[in-house]
């Protein structure tokens, strides 16, 4: 396929290049530690969160980033691994938290590397893609 403008080829390009990217990280997740990416990467923004590792369900989604009415089904299959748990907030009844626990504090820590060396090894592989060349250069902070 040949789209008629530059900016249409770029913003396809990215696209493939994230799918590819997502792909190669969700099989190695997967496999070696029986979550997904979106799991992982909630996990992740929990773990790394400035406040403690609880976030408002809100902006855990941004930070995915995930559609809102997703983060509610995602927050569930952690909750139910162990992985997170949910809280009010005590000043707005209507504001709903996500903590990491002890066991996702774990489990996202060490597949953490995993993550990494997936991502990598997509880099690597799009590299050497004319299409994906100037944006992996971009990402790897070359340009």
């Amino acid at each position: 396929m040949r789209l008629p403008t530059e900016l249409e080829r770029s913003a396809h390009a990215l696209r493939l290049l994230h799918a590819s990217i997502d792909d190669t990280t969700e099989q190695a997740l997967q496999r070696s530690h029986g979550i997904s990416v979106t799991e992982y990467l909630a996990l992740a923004a929990l773990e790394y969160s400035d406040d403690g590792g609880h976030l408002r369900q809100q902006v855990l989604a941004e930070s995915i980033p995930l559609q809102h009415s997703s983060v509610s089904r995602l927050v569930s299959r952690l909750d139910r691994a162990g992985l997170t748990e949910r809280y009010l907030c005590e000043s707005d009844r209507r504001g709903v938290y996500t903590q990491i626990t002890d066991r996702g504090r774990e489990l996202v820590r060490t597949a953490r590397q995993t993550y990494l060396q997936a991502l990598r090894t997509a880099l690597s592989d799009a590299r050497n893609d004319s299409r994906f060349a100037a944006w992996v250069a971009q990402l790897e902070g070359n340009s």
